[in-house]
Protein backbone atom coordinates (compact mmCIF):
# COMPACT_ATOMS: atom_id res chain seq x y z
CA UNK A 1 0.00 0.00 0.00
CA UNK A 2 1.27 3.32 -0.55
CA UNK A 3 2.18 5.82 2.10
CA UNK A 4 -0.08 9.02 2.36
CA UNK A 5 1.44 11.83 1.50
CA UNK A 6 3.82 14.52 3.37
CA UNK A 7 2.03 17.13 5.38
CA UNK A 8 4.19 20.13 4.72
CA UNK A 9 4.11 22.34 7.93
CA UNK A 10 5.72 26.31 8.41
CA UNK A 11 7.58 28.32 11.30
CA UNK A 12 6.21 31.82 10.92
CA UNK A 13 9.40 33.82 12.37
CA UNK A 14 7.79 37.03 14.45
CA UNK A 15 9.98 39.07 12.72
CA UNK A 16 7.90 38.63 9.46
CA UNK A 17 5.50 40.76 8.79
CA UNK A 18 1.69 39.81 9.58
CA UNK A 19 -0.75 38.38 7.17
CA UNK A 20 0.60 37.03 4.02
CA UNK A 21 4.24 36.37 4.10
CA UNK A 22 6.78 34.15 2.91
CA UNK A 23 7.14 31.27 4.95
CA UNK A 24 9.89 29.07 6.24
CA UNK A 25 8.80 24.77 5.48
CA UNK A 26 9.50 21.76 6.52
CA UNK A 27 8.16 18.35 5.68
CA UNK A 28 6.37 16.34 8.47
CA UNK A 29 6.78 12.98 6.86
CA UNK A 30 3.59 10.78 6.67
CA UNK A 31 2.23 8.85 10.04
CA UNK A 32 3.81 5.55 10.43
CA UNK A 33 5.62 3.26 12.94
CA UNK A 34 9.08 3.36 13.73
CA UNK A 35 10.76 -0.03 12.38
CA UNK A 36 13.99 -0.26 13.32
CA UNK A 37 16.62 -2.71 15.94
CA UNK A 38 15.69 -0.82 18.66
CA UNK A 39 13.13 -1.78 21.64
CA UNK A 40 10.18 -1.03 20.88
CA UNK A 41 9.93 1.37 24.25
CA UNK A 42 12.43 3.40 22.90
CA UNK A 43 10.87 6.77 21.11
CA UNK A 44 12.63 9.75 21.79
CA UNK A 45 10.71 12.84 21.95
CA UNK A 46 7.51 10.84 21.43
CA UNK A 47 6.74 10.41 17.71
CA UNK A 48 4.77 7.35 18.88
CA UNK A 49 2.67 4.88 16.89
CA UNK A 50 0.25 5.56 13.68
CA UNK A 51 -2.54 6.98 15.64
CA UNK A 52 -0.76 9.31 17.17
CA UNK A 53 -1.13 13.39 16.68
CA UNK A 54 1.34 15.35 16.07
CA UNK A 55 2.73 18.68 16.01
CA UNK A 56 2.43 19.84 12.27
CA UNK A 57 2.72 23.86 12.83
CA UNK A 58 4.45 26.04 15.31
CA UNK A 59 4.28 30.02 14.59
CA UNK A 60 5.55 32.97 16.93
CA UNK A 61 2.41 35.96 16.67
CA UNK A 62 3.31 39.55 18.48
CA UNK A 63 0.59 42.24 19.37
CA UNK A 64 1.19 46.00 20.15
CA UNK A 65 0.15 46.70 23.97
CA UNK A 66 0.84 50.15 24.46
CA UNK A 67 4.14 50.21 26.47
CA UNK A 68 5.09 46.62 26.06
CA UNK A 69 4.22 43.70 23.43
CA UNK A 70 2.00 40.61 24.04
CA UNK A 71 3.67 37.74 22.46
CA UNK A 72 1.72 34.27 21.44
CA UNK A 73 2.61 30.55 20.44
CA UNK A 74 0.26 29.05 18.55
CA UNK A 75 1.26 25.29 17.98
CA UNK A 76 -1.16 22.97 15.18
CA UNK A 77 -1.32 19.36 14.83
CA UNK A 78 -1.72 17.21 12.11
CA UNK A 79 -5.30 16.49 13.50
CA UNK A 80 -5.81 20.21 12.94
CA UNK A 81 -6.02 20.72 16.95
CA UNK A 82 -4.67 23.96 18.08
CA UNK A 83 -3.03 24.96 21.24
CA UNK A 84 -1.93 28.63 22.75
CA UNK A 85 0.11 30.24 25.20
CA UNK A 86 1.51 33.07 26.13
CA UNK A 87 4.97 34.96 26.77
CA UNK A 88 6.77 37.08 27.83
CA UNK A 89 9.16 39.33 25.12
CA UNK A 90 9.57 43.22 26.54
CA UNK A 91 10.84 42.46 29.54
CA UNK A 92 14.55 41.40 29.70
CA UNK A 93 13.87 38.93 27.55
CA UNK A 94 14.23 40.00 24.11
CA UNK A 95 15.29 37.63 20.93
CA UNK A 96 12.73 35.25 22.90
CA UNK A 97 10.53 34.63 19.69
CA UNK A 98 13.88 33.65 17.87
CA UNK A 99 14.87 30.90 20.27
CA UNK A 100 11.14 29.41 19.84
CA UNK A 101 11.72 29.29 16.49
CA UNK A 102 15.50 27.93 16.81
CA UNK A 103 13.84 24.96 18.89
CA UNK A 104 10.62 24.26 17.03
CA UNK A 105 12.39 21.30 14.23
CA UNK A 106 13.30 19.47 17.55
CA UNK A 107 9.23 19.14 17.97
CA UNK A 108 7.72 18.96 14.85
CA UNK A 109 6.41 15.25 14.33
CA UNK A 110 5.85 14.74 17.88
CA UNK A 111 2.98 13.39 20.32
CA UNK A 112 1.96 16.97 21.95
CA UNK A 113 -0.45 15.10 24.42
CA UNK A 114 3.47 13.63 25.91
CA UNK A 115 4.44 17.09 26.34
CA UNK A 116 6.37 15.79 29.82
CA UNK A 117 8.35 13.66 27.48
CA UNK A 118 8.91 16.58 24.67
CA UNK A 119 9.60 19.48 27.38
CA UNK A 120 12.76 16.74 28.87
CA UNK A 121 13.80 16.13 25.55
CA UNK A 122 14.24 19.87 24.52
CA UNK A 123 15.95 20.22 28.53
CA UNK A 124 18.12 17.45 26.76
CA UNK A 125 19.29 19.57 23.69
CA UNK A 126 19.38 22.92 25.78
CA UNK A 127 21.32 21.37 28.65
CA UNK A 128 24.52 23.10 28.34
CA UNK A 129 22.88 26.25 28.49
CA UNK A 130 20.24 25.77 30.56
CA UNK A 131 17.48 28.42 32.14
CA UNK A 132 17.07 32.06 30.73
CA UNK A 133 15.94 32.08 27.32
CA UNK A 134 16.06 28.55 26.58
CA UNK A 135 13.82 27.63 29.16
CA UNK A 136 11.27 30.32 29.01
CA UNK A 137 10.84 29.00 25.26
CA UNK A 138 10.97 25.79 26.43
CA UNK A 139 7.98 26.74 29.03
CA UNK A 140 6.12 28.39 26.11
CA UNK A 141 5.91 25.56 24.16
CA UNK A 142 5.08 23.39 27.16
CA UNK A 143 2.13 25.61 27.69
CA UNK A 144 0.69 25.27 24.48
CA UNK A 145 1.06 21.45 24.51
CA UNK A 146 -0.78 21.11 27.88
CA UNK A 147 -3.63 23.14 25.89
CA UNK A 148 -3.51 20.56 23.43
CA UNK A 149 -3.24 17.98 25.58
CA UNK A 150 -6.65 19.00 27.58
CA UNK A 151 -8.13 20.20 24.68
CA UNK A 152 -7.80 16.66 22.93
CA UNK A 153 -9.57 14.94 25.96
CA UNK A 154 -12.23 18.02 26.26
CA UNK A 155 -11.04 19.15 30.22
CA UNK A 156 -9.69 21.70 31.46
CA UNK A 157 -5.59 21.90 32.21
CA UNK A 158 -6.25 21.49 35.92
CA UNK A 159 -7.31 18.21 35.72
CA UNK A 160 -4.56 16.75 33.68
CA UNK A 161 -2.56 17.86 37.41
CA UNK A 162 -5.85 16.28 39.49
CA UNK A 163 -7.30 19.17 40.32
CA UNK A 164 -8.57 21.75 40.70
CA UNK A 165 -8.89 22.38 44.33
CA UNK A 166 -10.22 25.70 44.32
CA UNK A 167 -12.17 27.54 41.91
CA UNK A 168 -12.12 31.12 43.36
CA UNK A 169 -8.58 32.82 43.21
CA UNK A 170 -7.56 35.28 45.60
CA UNK A 171 -6.19 38.48 43.59
CA UNK A 172 -4.44 41.28 44.45
CA UNK A 173 -4.15 44.56 41.87
CA UNK A 174 -0.68 44.63 40.80
CA UNK A 175 1.40 47.90 39.67
CA UNK A 176 -0.86 49.96 41.87
CA UNK A 177 -0.02 53.72 41.23
CA UNK A 178 2.80 52.20 38.75
CA UNK A 179 1.14 51.94 35.61
CA UNK A 180 -1.07 55.22 36.12
CA UNK A 181 2.34 56.99 36.86
CA UNK A 182 4.40 55.46 34.25
CA UNK A 183 1.72 54.65 31.31
CA UNK A 184 -2.04 56.73 32.39
CA UNK A 185 -2.17 57.59 28.42
CA UNK A 186 -2.02 53.79 27.35
CA UNK A 187 -4.39 52.35 30.52
CA UNK A 188 -6.79 55.90 29.66
CA UNK A 189 -7.09 57.00 32.99
CA UNK A 190 -6.34 60.38 34.56
CA UNK A 191 -2.30 60.03 35.50
CA UNK A 192 -1.18 59.88 39.30
CA UNK A 193 0.89 63.00 39.23
CA UNK A 194 0.80 63.58 43.81
CA UNK A 195 0.47 61.73 47.20
CA UNK A 196 -3.18 62.94 47.21
CA UNK A 197 -3.82 60.89 43.29
CA UNK A 198 -2.84 58.06 44.89
CA UNK A 199 -4.86 58.57 47.64
CA UNK A 200 -7.64 58.77 45.62
CA UNK A 201 -7.20 56.00 43.34
CA UNK A 202 -6.41 53.30 46.29
CA UNK A 203 -9.65 53.96 46.86
CA UNK A 204 -10.67 53.07 43.61
CA UNK A 205 -9.17 49.45 44.61
CA UNK A 206 -11.28 49.11 47.53
CA UNK A 207 -14.57 50.28 45.70
CA UNK A 208 -13.48 47.93 43.08
CA UNK A 209 -13.86 44.85 45.79
CA UNK A 210 -9.80 44.05 45.69
CA UNK A 211 -8.54 42.98 49.03
CA UNK A 212 -5.12 43.24 48.30
CA UNK A 213 -2.69 45.54 46.03
CA UNK A 214 0.73 45.65 45.33
CA UNK A 215 2.83 48.83 44.77
CA UNK A 216 5.86 50.05 43.81
CA UNK A 217 8.17 52.86 45.27
CA UNK A 218 7.08 56.31 44.26
CA UNK A 219 9.52 59.62 44.58
CA UNK A 220 9.10 63.23 43.23
CA UNK A 221 10.26 63.19 39.87
CA UNK A 222 12.42 66.48 38.43
CA UNK A 223 9.15 68.08 37.58
CA UNK A 224 7.48 67.47 41.01
CA UNK A 225 5.59 64.52 39.40
CA UNK A 226 5.51 60.93 41.18
CA UNK A 227 7.83 58.70 39.17
CA UNK A 228 8.56 54.98 40.08
CA UNK A 229 11.96 54.63 41.73
CA UNK A 230 13.86 51.42 39.62
CA UNK A 231 17.74 51.84 39.41
CA UNK A 232 17.87 47.97 39.74
CA UNK A 233 16.38 48.02 36.12
CA UNK A 234 18.27 51.38 34.73
CA UNK A 235 14.98 53.40 34.75
CA UNK A 236 16.30 56.25 37.65
CA UNK A 237 19.49 57.38 38.69
CA UNK A 238 21.30 55.30 41.64
CA UNK A 239 22.63 52.44 39.20
CA UNK A 240 24.58 50.66 39.26
CA UNK A 241 25.27 51.22 43.18
CA UNK A 242 22.00 50.90 44.39
CA UNK A 243 22.40 53.22 47.74
CA UNK A 244 19.97 54.14 50.01
CA UNK A 245 19.54 57.43 51.50
CA UNK A 246 17.00 59.31 54.07
CA UNK A 247 15.31 61.07 51.78
CA UNK A 248 14.27 57.83 49.49
CA UNK A 249 12.85 56.20 53.06
CA UNK A 250 11.12 59.46 53.53
CA UNK A 251 9.29 59.48 50.45
CA UNK A 252 8.76 55.65 50.37
CA UNK A 253 7.01 56.07 53.97
CA UNK A 254 4.94 59.02 52.81
CA UNK A 255 3.31 56.81 49.49
CA UNK A 256 2.74 53.90 52.56
CA UNK A 257 1.18 56.17 54.46
CA UNK A 258 -1.09 57.88 51.70
CA UNK A 259 -2.02 54.26 50.62
CA UNK A 260 -2.86 52.99 54.28
CA UNK A 261 -4.64 55.96 55.26
CA UNK A 262 -7.29 55.48 52.06
CA UNK A 263 -8.10 51.97 52.19
CA UNK A 264 -7.84 51.32 56.12
CA UNK A 265 -6.02 48.71 58.26
CA UNK A 266 -7.82 45.77 56.49
CA UNK A 267 -6.44 45.75 52.68
CA UNK A 268 -3.75 44.08 51.97
CA UNK A 269 -0.64 45.62 50.80
CA UNK A 270 2.33 44.66 48.94
CA UNK A 271 5.63 46.28 48.64
CA UNK A 272 7.36 45.56 45.85
CA UNK A 273 11.24 46.57 45.26
CA UNK A 274 12.30 44.52 42.71
CA UNK A 275 16.61 44.41 42.16
CA UNK A 276 16.95 48.42 43.71
CA UNK A 277 18.86 48.03 46.56
CA UNK A 278 21.91 45.82 47.64
CA UNK A 279 21.26 43.96 50.92
CA UNK A 280 21.86 46.89 53.37
CA UNK A 281 19.20 49.10 51.46
CA UNK A 282 16.86 46.01 51.87
CA UNK A 283 17.34 45.79 55.45
CA UNK A 284 16.88 49.89 55.54
CA UNK A 285 13.75 49.28 53.51
CA UNK A 286 12.26 46.45 55.78
CA UNK A 287 12.96 48.75 58.84
CA UNK A 288 11.01 51.26 57.55
CA UNK A 289 7.71 49.39 56.35
CA UNK A 290 7.06 48.34 59.97
CA UNK A 291 4.24 50.51 60.61
CA UNK A 292 2.17 49.78 57.35
CA UNK A 293 1.29 46.08 58.71
CA UNK A 294 2.38 44.80 54.69
CA UNK A 295 1.59 41.88 53.33
CA UNK A 296 5.11 41.23 51.93
CA UNK A 297 7.72 42.92 51.34
CA UNK A 298 9.04 41.58 47.90
CA UNK A 299 12.47 41.79 46.80
CA UNK A 300 14.57 40.17 44.11
CA UNK A 301 18.25 39.19 45.11
CA UNK A 302 20.69 36.29 43.51
CA UNK A 303 21.85 35.53 46.76
CA UNK A 304 19.69 33.11 49.24
CA UNK A 305 21.83 33.93 52.48
CA UNK A 306 21.04 37.92 52.04
CA UNK A 307 17.25 37.07 51.51
CA UNK A 308 17.39 34.70 54.77
CA UNK A 309 19.55 37.94 56.48
CA UNK A 310 16.52 40.43 55.76
CA UNK A 311 13.70 38.08 56.74
CA UNK A 312 14.82 37.41 59.97
CA UNK A 313 14.98 40.65 60.57
CA UNK A 314 11.80 41.63 58.35
CA UNK A 315 8.60 42.64 60.75
CA UNK A 316 6.61 41.14 57.67
CA UNK A 317 6.51 38.10 55.59
CA UNK A 318 9.01 38.27 52.60
CA UNK A 319 8.14 36.95 49.07
CA UNK A 320 10.53 36.30 46.30
CA UNK A 321 12.35 34.13 43.21
CA UNK A 322 10.00 35.45 40.61
CA UNK A 323 12.96 35.75 38.36
CA UNK A 324 14.08 31.78 38.50
CA UNK A 325 13.69 29.27 36.54
CA UNK A 326 12.92 25.88 37.47
CA UNK A 327 13.52 23.67 41.11
CA UNK A 328 17.31 23.45 40.89
CA UNK A 329 17.41 27.70 41.36
CA UNK A 330 14.53 27.37 43.79
CA UNK A 331 16.57 24.87 46.00
CA UNK A 332 18.95 27.22 47.44
CA UNK A 333 16.55 29.92 49.00
CA UNK A 334 14.46 27.29 50.62
CA UNK A 335 17.30 25.42 52.05
CA UNK A 336 18.10 29.37 53.42
CA UNK A 337 14.54 29.44 54.41
CA UNK A 338 15.08 33.04 52.86
CA UNK A 339 11.56 33.83 51.83
CA UNK A 340 8.27 33.43 53.65
CA UNK A 341 6.17 33.12 50.18
CA UNK A 342 7.57 31.15 47.04
CA UNK A 343 6.97 33.45 43.54
CA UNK A 344 6.74 31.45 40.57
CA UNK A 345 6.53 32.60 36.86
CA UNK A 346 4.66 30.21 35.47
CA UNK A 347 5.20 31.67 32.06
CA UNK A 348 8.68 31.15 32.16
CA UNK A 349 8.83 28.12 33.86
CA UNK A 350 6.19 26.16 32.11
CA UNK A 351 2.84 24.83 34.21
CA UNK A 352 4.33 21.11 34.34
CA UNK A 353 7.58 22.77 36.21
CA UNK A 354 5.99 25.54 38.05
CA UNK A 355 4.03 22.53 39.50
CA UNK A 356 6.79 20.68 40.72
CA UNK A 357 8.35 24.06 41.90
CA UNK A 358 5.50 24.33 44.71
CA UNK A 359 5.81 20.74 45.69
CA UNK A 360 8.91 21.43 46.74
CA UNK A 361 8.04 24.65 48.03
CA UNK A 362 5.30 22.80 50.42
CA UNK A 363 8.36 20.47 51.53
CA UNK A 364 9.63 23.77 53.37
CA UNK A 365 6.19 25.03 54.41
CA UNK A 366 6.75 27.85 51.82
CA UNK A 367 3.05 28.78 50.23
CA UNK A 368 3.50 30.28 46.58
CA UNK A 369 1.91 32.91 44.12
CA UNK A 370 2.10 33.24 40.29
CA UNK A 371 3.85 36.08 38.86
CA UNK A 372 1.34 37.18 36.35
CA UNK A 373 1.83 40.70 34.98
CA UNK A 374 0.89 39.76 31.29
CA UNK A 375 -2.09 39.13 29.07
CA UNK A 376 -5.32 37.63 29.53
CA UNK A 377 -3.83 34.41 28.10
CA UNK A 378 -2.01 34.23 30.71
CA UNK A 379 -3.91 34.93 33.81
CA UNK A 380 -5.78 32.10 32.98
CA UNK A 381 -2.62 29.72 32.74
CA UNK A 382 -1.53 31.01 35.92
CA UNK A 383 -5.34 30.42 37.16
CA UNK A 384 -4.68 27.20 36.44
CA UNK A 385 -1.73 26.72 38.39
CA UNK A 386 -3.27 28.66 41.42
CA UNK A 387 -6.22 26.32 41.21
CA UNK A 388 -4.22 23.15 41.24
CA UNK A 389 -1.62 23.74 44.09
CA UNK A 390 -2.14 23.39 47.71
CA UNK A 391 0.04 25.49 48.79
CA UNK A 392 -1.24 28.46 47.48
CA UNK A 393 -1.09 31.96 48.60
CA UNK A 394 -2.59 34.77 46.32
CA UNK A 395 -2.65 35.63 42.36
CA UNK A 396 -1.22 38.73 40.46
CA UNK A 397 -3.32 40.14 38.01
CA UNK A 398 -2.36 44.12 36.26
CA UNK A 399 -6.22 45.35 36.19
CA UNK A 400 -4.46 48.21 34.28
CA UNK A 401 -3.61 47.68 30.43
CA UNK A 402 -4.68 48.94 26.87
CA UNK A 403 -8.22 48.87 26.13
CA UNK A 404 -7.81 46.68 23.42
CA UNK A 405 -6.35 43.48 25.71
CA UNK A 406 -9.59 41.83 25.93
CA UNK A 407 -9.65 41.84 22.31
CA UNK A 408 -7.09 39.16 22.25
CA UNK A 409 -8.37 36.69 25.03
CA UNK A 410 -11.83 37.20 27.01
CA UNK A 411 -10.91 39.46 30.12
CA UNK A 412 -11.22 36.82 33.70
CA UNK A 413 -14.58 37.12 35.42
CA UNK A 414 -13.54 38.43 38.79
CA UNK A 415 -16.07 38.59 41.87
CA UNK A 416 -15.61 40.72 44.58
CA UNK A 417 -11.77 40.32 44.57
CA UNK A 418 -11.81 36.12 43.17
CA UNK A 419 -10.96 35.30 39.58
CA UNK A 420 -13.98 32.36 38.66
CA UNK A 421 -12.12 29.51 37.04
CA UNK A 422 -13.12 28.49 33.86
CA UNK A 423 -14.49 25.34 33.05
CA UNK A 424 -13.53 24.99 29.19
CA UNK A 425 -11.59 22.58 27.82
CA UNK A 426 -7.62 23.63 27.96
CA UNK A 427 -6.99 27.17 29.81
CA UNK A 428 -10.75 27.74 29.34
CA UNK A 429 -10.53 31.10 27.19
CA UNK A 430 -10.50 30.97 23.40
CA UNK A 431 -7.87 32.85 21.91
CA UNK A 432 -8.70 35.65 19.05
CA UNK A 433 -6.02 35.16 16.34
CA UNK A 434 -7.45 37.25 13.65
CA UNK A 435 -7.65 40.26 16.59
CA UNK A 436 -3.84 39.62 17.46
CA UNK A 437 -2.81 39.86 13.71
CA UNK A 438 -5.34 43.54 13.55
CA UNK A 439 -2.80 44.58 15.83
CA UNK A 440 0.92 43.75 14.89
CA UNK A 441 3.34 45.88 16.43
CA UNK A 442 4.16 49.43 14.67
Amino acid sequence: MPLPAPVTQAILPSSLPMGPSPVRTLTLPPRRRLVDSRPAWFDPGGRGTEAAMRIARVETLRADAGWRLFSFLKVTTDDGLVGWSEYNESFGSAGLSSVIEALTPLIIGRDPTRWEEVTAWLQVMTRQSRGGLNQQAIAAIENALLDIAARARGIPVAALFGGPIRERIPLYWSHFATYRVRNAAHVGVPPIRSRADVARHAAEVKDRGFRALKTNIMVPGPDGHLMQYSPGFGRHAGWPELNWDNRLIAELKAHLRSIRDAVGPDMGIHLDTNFHFRTEGFQRVAEAVAPFCLTWLEIDTHDPAALASIRRMAPCPVASCETLHGRREFRPFLEHYAMDVGIVDVVWNGLGESMKIASLCDVYEVNCAPHNFYGNLCTAISAQFSACIPNFRVMEIDIDSVSWRDEFTPPPVIEDGALVLPSGPGWGVEVNEAAIRARSPK
